[in-house]
């Protein structure tokens, strides 16, 4: 309990951050208003007022936007309910959730489910128990369970607490922003929980580029809450001068790779703070990698290894009495800081061989063609490797020079002077980034999918680039298609309705279109399509209207466009 006895103020405790501080304050930006705390605190009282003659006590909560998520959050909890956050509002999550016997609140299937406001207030909002206030992070394992992991408000208090000691004189009057999601611990602290704690204002957007979040920031300091994914991405294009008017950066997720790290340097000015931790860890160390690419853990976190080097937590961000084993290896130095060394539970088995896919794709990051890479192992009746591939502008000319059987060769002798031909990657996609779910961390959901599927009905994916609503996806159309069986004997064509098929198979996949198509319009088939081709599919879709633009072509002519409506029911 020391580190809550060291607090400077009641103003940094959750339990009272809706009670204490100035009510004229301004807590949050949202769509444009400037949210103050007597308002907040308004909504969450009267919403907690329906919530808590509620019979219904388990929760699951989404919302993409981080002001009415803390409303919803902050109700529930001085409703005395227990609250699951989930990890997205895909279908699937839902269905889960349900199965847990959660209630849906927030953002679900495209509609927002808000309780009813009760005619009188009947909660006056009162301080929370830090012990017996929890929160479930509803997230994904490395296996791709699905996993309930409970905080208590002290756990999420101690954390907050930790993070004002270290950096909240450098952030002093900032306002938050982000390009992570609130729905990941990472998110939950550091744009919604710390900043209430603190004092300090955040936007409720999530922003999906730097761009349009430093635009709309430049007239006030301002603090980036940001994923490697997202800060790799900052280019010779990116606005340097608005990045070098930041305060700070933090990012998490994953390591941030040197050259980001410097590059960020050479060019803002900015030391970006790396947050190593998990759902289940809470923060465990951090590091700022241009001075230094040891890890230094967190006040009150203690690191061991195991004989396998695997990292031993003792931590105030845990539960109580508890400690855990992660499935990182680590190299402990005598000061107390670290090396990360990769994870243990990405070592798989292909034909009776192990293979560290981690290693596999640091090596493949060596070659002077490539720039990123994320490798899966796809099940079968052969277990595969796959590797999706990030060009670097040497690679992208070099696979334009040369055929692509000819450039996966090289990428493939390159390999075999570290690994057996066994476990190397037998499917390769190239893309222009390596996807991001909404925790801003790799999308291996959506890569699995790419992958995995059907050769007798889809045709071989060799590259897609995505661009938010866009999506542009070159295919090989391989003889052995099933649609061609029949279409016409000794001349097969291929027909229109696997066209569309296509189409809508791949808008389902890439933008999360829960919804059937119900009609077309302007359909148009202006060329015939022969097996061996290599075709270009262009996707657009547009979420306001519903609407999925698609246009297929070839180097020698335009074969196919139209777009597919959705069900607005």
């Amino acid at each position: 309990m020391h580190l809550l006895q060291t607090m400077r103020s009641e103003s940094h405790s959750l339990s009272r951050c809706l009670l204490d501080g100035d009510k004229q304050g301004i807590v949050a930006v949202h769509k444009g208003n400037k949210i103050k705390l007597h308002r907040f605190a308004e909504q969450v009282a009267n919403y907690a007022s329906t919530l808590k003659i509620e019979q219904q006590k388990r929760y699951a909560l989404f919302h993409s936007n981080a002001y009415p998520f803390s409303v919803l959050l902050f109700a529930l909890l001085h409703a005395e309910k227990e609250v699951w956050i989930a990890a997205n509002n895909t279908q699937v999550c839902e269905t889960r959730l349900r199965e847990a016997d959660c209630e849906l609140l927030g953002e679900w299937s495209n509609i927002e489910i808000l309780p009813k406001l009760a005619a009188t207030k009947t909660v006056e909002l009162e301080e929370l128990s830090l012990i017996n206030s929890k929160i479930i992070i509803f997230t994904s394992g490395s296996t791709g369970e699905p996993k309930a992991i409970e905080k208590s408000l002290l756990q999420l208090q101690r954390e907050v607490q930790v993070l004002e000691e270290n950096w909240g004189a450098d952030l002093k009057d900032c306002e938050i922003v982000a390009t992570v999601s609130h729905q990941h611990i990472y998110g939950l602290l550091f744009r919604v929980l710390w900043p209430l704690a603190s004092g300090r204002r955040f936007h409720s957007q999530n922003y999906l580029s730097p761009d349009p979040l430093l635009t709309s920031a430049a007239q006030t300091n301002i603090c980036w809450v940001a994923s490697p994914a997202q800060l790799k991405r900052l280019d010779e294009n990116s606005d340097w001068q608005q990045l070098n008017k930041l305060k700070m950066i933090f990012s998490s997720g994953g390591p941030l790779s040197q050259h980001t790290a410097e590059q960020l340097q050479q060019h803002s000015s900015q030391q970006c703070v790396e947050i190593y931790g998990s759902s289940e860890s809470g923060g465990i160390a951090w590091r700022q990698s241009v001075n230094d690419s040891l890890w230094t853990p967190l006040a009150g976190v203690n690191l061991n290894t195991d004989n396998q080097g695997r990292c031993q937590l003792r931590s105030p961000f845990l539960a109580d009495n508890t400690s855990l084993v992660l499935d990182d290896r680590i190299e402990l130095k005598k000061d107390g800081r670290f090396r990360l060394l990769g994870r243990l539970d990405r070592v798989v088995k292909i034909e009776e061989k192990r293979l560290s896919l981690n290693e596999l794709e640091q090596t493949l990051c060596q070659s002077e063609w490539i720039d990123d890479v994320c490798c899966l192992l796809v099940e079968g009746p052969r277990d595969r490797i796959a590797a999706a591939v990030c060009l670097n502008e040497n690679g992208k000319l070099a696979l334009k020079q040369q055929q692509r059987l000819h450039f996966l060769k090289r990428l493939r002798a390159e390999l075999m002077t570290s690994f057996e031909a066994a476990v190397l990657p037998r499917k390769w996609l190239f893309l222009n980034h390596i996807p991001l779910n909404i925790r801003g961390k790799t999308d291996r959901e959506l890569l699995h999918r790419l992958f995995n599927m059907d050769t007798n009905n889809f045709p071989r994916l060799q590259s897609c680039d995505l661009n938010g609503t866009g999506a542009s996806l070159t295919f090989c159309v391989q003889p052995a298609l099933a649609c061609f069986q029949g279409h016409f004997p000794g001349q097969p064509i291929l027909p229109g309705i696997a066209q569309l098929a296509w189409a809508e198979n791949y808008g389902q996949i890439l933008f999360d279109i829960q919804t059937p198509f119900i009609s077309m319009e302007v359909i148009k088939f202006k060329k015939i399509v022969r097996p061996q081709m290599i075709l270009t599919m262009t996707l657009e879709w547009k979420k306001s209207s519903g609407k999925l633009y698609f246009d297929l072509s070839s180097a020698q002519s335009a074969h196919s466009s139209g777009r597919m409506l959705v069900s607005t029911a």
